[in-house]
């Protein structure tokens, strides 16, 4: 395992690698995660695919969705950081930097959170300066909406996306 890019309290963030996938993956089992994320079904392929867009986000950017590990542990709990992305709706939300964060089950309700998102969104405007960060939630996702309000987040519009409505958030320059 490489040496994490971020050092948190009581994390480390990490630039994805190729065996970080099954990882990765693995958090997104539970229907519980995936509740307001469109409760996609988990398939490999898919998540390869997702895999690959971070990895193009990185290449083409310099950012993206860092891998997180509590500190000194193997075992990945989570994904977070600033990536580039091209929903297909507009709104301010293609082609911009945008933020998000899915944690595993059993980790939730520690902060791991707010502590993984600070520390990327710390990172990337000392690394590339501030700048307009969108995300998007859920209106049901009441965790992700008051951790967005923390972090700066406000909301700007509502769109429909893969079935459902989502909270269009920015965190201004």
């Amino acid at each position: 395992m490489n040496a994490p890019l971020i050092q948190a309290r009581r994390l480390d963030l990490f630039q994805p690698q190729a065996e970080d996938l099954p990882g990765v993956a693995a958090i997104l089992v539970p229907d519980a995660v995936r509740r307001h994320l469109g409760n996609r079904p988990v398939s490999m392929a898919d998540e390869f695919s997702r895999f690959l867009r971070n990895a193009g986000s990185w290449a083409l950017y310099g950012y993206g969705n860092f891998i997180v590990r509590e500190r000194a542990e193997p075992a990945v709990i989570g994904i977070c950081g600033v990536f580039r992305s091209w929903r297909g709706f507009g709104q301010g939300l293609d082609d911009v930097p945008e933020a998000g964060w899915i944690f595993a089950e059993p980790v939730w309700g520690r902060g791991y959170a707010g502590e993984a998102a600070g520390a990327a969104l710390d990172w990337f405007d000392r690394t590339h300066g501030p700048c307009r960060i969108a995300c998007m939630i859920e209106p049901d996702n009441h965790a992700s909406l008051a951790l967005a309000a923390r972090l700066g987040f406000v909301a700007y519009g509502e769109q429909e996306f893969d079935g459902s409505t989502v909270i269009l958030l920015q965190r201004p320059a």
